[in-house]
């Protein structure tokens, strides 16, 4: 007995060295391309907010590094009184405006027309406090005392309920990272949100952002991150069972991914020391 559990170790061995020598790639199915649309309407606090941007592209297969971009599209966004038209930089499927009007609290509804089937979408413009001045930063951060733990605060307005959502990028990370939260437990309060990271490097430039966002559009990001299987890069891959507020009024089974949301952002830079 004892022999041959000695011949299983050695051949489980043998095994696992050989899985990790040899790449298998499996043949997927892959199915029929569906828009994905990118229509983050950010307006950063202190600018005009005049220009604007919305990406067309299709889902892919599991191994190619690229998503196919949708020209040809017609794209307009209205509001109560204006209609706002976003023309396609020729070939790119970005889609820009130049002549975008930003109003808090007011509701917009995104119009894309493609091959015969329309795209409706309508959310409103939330604002967001600003980000305080007091950034503070800890050398000896985390359980093991070996990260750099960076403290921002806003302000929650008391009289409403609202949303947000948190970008940091750093160097030392390919893609910023997201967290969604709101104010059930911070209600009117000023908020400490920490970031944490062991890489950073004096001279380091964080950059924070933090936006406001409907309640379902938190609901939905909260279910993005779920999807995608990580807190970080949400974006890197196509979380194909989450579906956004865009609806085909044409054809329904023909869905698209994707969210139409306006925001006020907040925008702080931040040096490490």
């Amino acid at each position: 007995m004892k022999i041959f559990k000695n011949y299983l170790v050695i051949l489980l061995s043998f095994c696992l060295f050989s899985c990790a020598e040899e790449v298998i790639d499996l043949d997927l199915e892959t199915a029929e391309p569906r828009l994905v649309i990118d229509a983050s309407i950010d307006w950063i606090k202190n600018t005009p907010g005049n220009e604007q941007k919305i990406k067309l592209k299709t889902t892919t297969g599991y191994y190619n590094n690229e998503f196919p971009i949708v020209s040809g599209a017609n794209i307009v966004v209205t509001n109560s009184s204006k209609t706002f038209n976003f023309i396609e930089n020729p070939g790119t499927g970005e889609y820009i405006c130049t002549d975008f009007l930003p109003v808090i609290g007011e509701t917009y509804t995104l119009t894309i027309s493609l091959n015969g089937e329309t795209y409706l979408a309508t959310e409103t413009l939330m604002s967001v406090p600003s980000i305080e001045n007091n950034i503070k930063q800890n050398n000896t951060g985390g359980i093991g005392g070996d990260e750099v733990e960076l403290t921002y605060y806003y302000q929650d307005n008391a009289t409403e309920q609202n949303n947000y959502l948190h970008s940091v990028k750093n160097p030392r990370v390919a893609f910023p990272e997201y967290k969604a939260e709101n104010d059930e437990d911070h209600q009117g309060n000023l908020v400490p949100v920490y970031y944490l990271n062991k890489d950073l490097k004096a001279g380091d430039i964080v950059n924070i952002r933090l936006y406001g966002i409907s309640k379902r559009y938190y609901d939905y990001f909260r279910k993005l991150l779920t999807a995608s299987g990580a807190g970080t890069g949400p974006f890197s891959t196509t979380p194909g069972s989450v579906r956004g507020n865009i609806f085909n009024k044409t054809n329904a089974k023909n869905f698209a991914y994707g969210y139409f949301r306006l925001s006020e952002v907040d925008v702080k830079d931040y040096t490490i020391e």
